[in-house]
């Protein structure tokens, strides 16, 4: 399926045009056409822009059908002493997921001065 196809077809079949698209997302309509026609491959965020546009929930860009497709089942969570990890294991593993995120998200620069205090204090 190409998402240009899916996205003409929908527009048309709200009975909306690619002006009447470029009112309500901000995006021109060439770019409109473009991507309709298999010359553009839009971001996820334009592809939400769309999908509010034509009032319809973003999935639908991707599915074919006119329901809601069956959503299968997730299978059960194990028990949690089931991985074989001691309680003090699992929240030393939270704590280093917190950890990373935290990192993750600082500056560079404030990212190596932390970094370089932690290897001092280590090797201590």
């Amino acid at each position: 399926m190409r998402i240009g196809a899916r996205l003409r077809q929908l527009r048309e079949k709200k009975g909306l045009s690619q002006g009447d698209i470029e009112a309500a997302t901000g995006l021109l309509r060439c770019y409109t056409s473009r991507v309709e026609n298999g010359h553009t491959v839009p971001s996820l965020e334009t592809l939400e822009r769309f999908a509010s546009a034509l009032e319809i929930p973003l999935y639908m860009l991707f599915y074919e059908g006119d329901a809601q497709p069956e959503l299968t089942p997730r299978p059960p969570l194990e028990h949690p002493s089931a991985d074989g990890l001691e309680p003090q294991e699992r929240e030393d593993g939270k704590f280093l997921l917190k950890l990373r995120s935290l990192l993750g998200s600082i500056a560079p620069t404030d990212r190596e001065s932390l970094l370089a205090t932690a290897r001092r204090m280590a090797s201590q």
